[in-house]
């Protein structure tokens, strides 16, 4: 261990670490802000969603893959080769002509960022101690948080004085410095690779396409094709396919992708469990919060896409005291902590209502962001500190899987149940109404649900008398305003199994240095002692 820490510069490799990181974060959200820009001048709307989603896919789908290779040929090389593919994909990006070259390559740049962002927290797990993880998890936990704040802000930025291209142009210097710090610094491979390696591709040929049709088919179930439908159960149907038949050659393989004994561990099978729960219920309610503020509340489309904000600096601020707290409280404790105040926050969030206020809303999301903020990288701490380094790319990965898999299924969920809740309280709001015009136009839109955000921002498309105008808006408020109540009452069930879930987690904890220390000096005397006797 002492020469390798001799050949590793911790500055040098957490400046790489932070710069890389930070910038792949970034791309998740930067671009939602220059999409109208993009569609305009590329002339795509109708494939326009697959900007995003191609990134999700492949980003999520190499993170299991990633993980396992980096526990057999190491952390530098993979981590370089991320940082270059996500180089390439965002040059690439930036010269895109027209909407087809820019999926494509968003789907390259995805792979870079699904490389970099769990091997940034795995060498973090590599080159730091149980104790000092616990700090730099934290601030990395918050700096992911940081980009979710700017990335709309800085993409608009760069739209309205410089251009589109450089919200892809702007990763490739910053790229490279990651790139050249993390070559410079870590001089040596953390792990030891093994003279003989075998590699899992009967897994990877079954689990990437598994991944891919799940991810399809959550993405565009009920839009592209129905829920009940021949396309469904084919997508759905091979997935499961796959993924069986992933479980049985993981069972025999010699370096399994994901080996599945691994759920036999108490921490690893609750961290991952409680990660899937909150992506279940976070990820899927919080979208629509700019949503309600604008159409209920009437902030600014600027203030709406600000307004996440306060509750990523609550989240930031949790992140970093998370880790401080950990060195003196087991991860049951703070993981029962935070989910307790994320289901404070998702309970606060669903009484709000048409006479809420800017100041309400702010004030649950700094509730929700402090629960958030002491969970997030806690899950991830806690798991590393149960296992070796040369498994710590596999159990680092699926950490990150899992959580992002649950977000895309939760983001399914509770909009199916944003959408369903708003036909029932569109009906109702037609019985309430007292003008029959006014209970015909809702009855109506009760099977339009997807044009009912764009009346509550512009009333004028109903093209209704002044006075029944009135009536409908108000009934579509209302049901508006009730279904994100439902929305995040069902997101609470999610995160309150959560806390049942923290609660078996055990009374595992961080030893400090000193306490390792004393306990190798123990054993070392007791070694002695019993040389000496004999």
């Amino acid at each position: 261990m002492e020469i390798q820490q001799k050949t590793i510069n911790t500055r040098l490799v957490l400046t790489g670490l932070i710069i890389g990181m930070f910038f792949s974060a970034l791309e998740q959200t930067i671009v939602g802000t220059a999409m109208p820009t993009i569609i305009a001048e590329l002339n795509g709307f109708k494939i326009f969603a697959w900007v995003t989603t191609a990134y999700m896919i492949t980003s999520t789908t190499i993170v299991p893959v990633v993980g396992k290779l980096s526990d057999l040929y190491g952390r530098r090389f993979l981590y370089l080769l991320g940082t270059i593919i996500f180089i390439i994909g965002s040059g690439l990006c930036a010269t895109a002509t027209s909407m087809e070259q820019l999926v494509l390559y968003r789907g390259l740049q995805g792979i870079g960022g699904g490389m970099i962002m769990p091997l940034s927290q795995t060498i973090i797990g590599d080159i730091f101690t149980a104790e000092q993880r616990a700090k730099w998890q934290g601030i990395f936990g918050g700096l992911f948080g940081l980009s979710s704040v700017i990335g709309p802000f800085l993409g608009g930025l760069i739209v309205d004085h410089i251009s589109w291209h450089w919200i892809f142009l702007i990763n490739v210097p910053f790229g490279l410095m990651s790139a050249l710090f993390i070559f410079a610094g870590l001089k040596h491979e953390m792990v030891d690779k093994k003279d003989k390696v075998s590699i899992d591709y009967l897994g990877i040929i079954t689990l990437i396409p598994a991944i891919v049709l799940l991810l399809l088919g959550l993405t565009f179930g009920g839009d592209k094709f129905e829920w009940i439908s021949t396309k469904s159960y084919l997508i759905f149907g091979g997935s499961l396919v796959l993924f069986i038949l992933f479980g049985f050659i993981e069972n025999k393989a010699e370096e399994p992708i994901l080996d599945l004994s691994l759920f036999k561990n108490r921490i690893f099978a609750t961290m991952n469990g409680l990660g899937f729960l909150l992506g279940l219920g976070m990820f899927g309610a919080i979208m629509f919060v700019p949503m309600f503020m604008q159409g209920i509340l009437g902030v600014s489309p600027t203030q709406a896409g600000s307004t996440m904000t306060p509750m990523m600096i609550a989240m930031i601020a949790a992140s970093i005291v998370g880790g401080q707290l950990l060195l003196r409280f087991t991860f049951r404790t703070v993981l029962t902590a935070g989910m307790l105040l994320a289901s404070a926050g998702f309970f606060l969030m669903s009484t709000m209502g048409l006479n809420s206020s800017e100041f309400t809303a702010y004030a649950y999301m700094v509730v929700l962001g402090l629960g958030m903020g002491l969970v997030m990288p806690t899950l991830m701490i806690a798991i590393q500190n149960e296992f070796p380094k040369s498994q710590l790319g596999t159990v680092t990965s699926a950490s990150t899987f899992f959580r992002s898999i649950g977000g895309t299924i939760g983001i399914t969920i509770l909009n199916s149940v944003m959408n369903h809740s708003l036909g029932t309280k569109m009906v109702e709001s037609a019985e309430h109404a007292n003008n029959p015009i006014a209970q015909a136009a809702l009855n109506k839109l009760s099977e339009k649900t997807d044009v009912l955000f764009g009346l509550l921002i512009n009333p004028s498309l109903l093209q209704l008398p002044s006075d029944i105008q009135k009536i409908v808006i108000h009934g579509i408020e209302t049901a508006w305003s009730e279904s994100f109540t439902t929305v995040f009452l069902t997101g609470l069930i999610f995160i309150a199994l959560g806390i049942l879930v923290a609660l078996s987690v055990g009374k595992g904890r961080i030893k400090k240095d000193k306490e390792l220390l004393s306990e190798k000096e123990k054993q070392a005397g007791f070694q002695g002692n019993g040389a000496t006797e004999s």
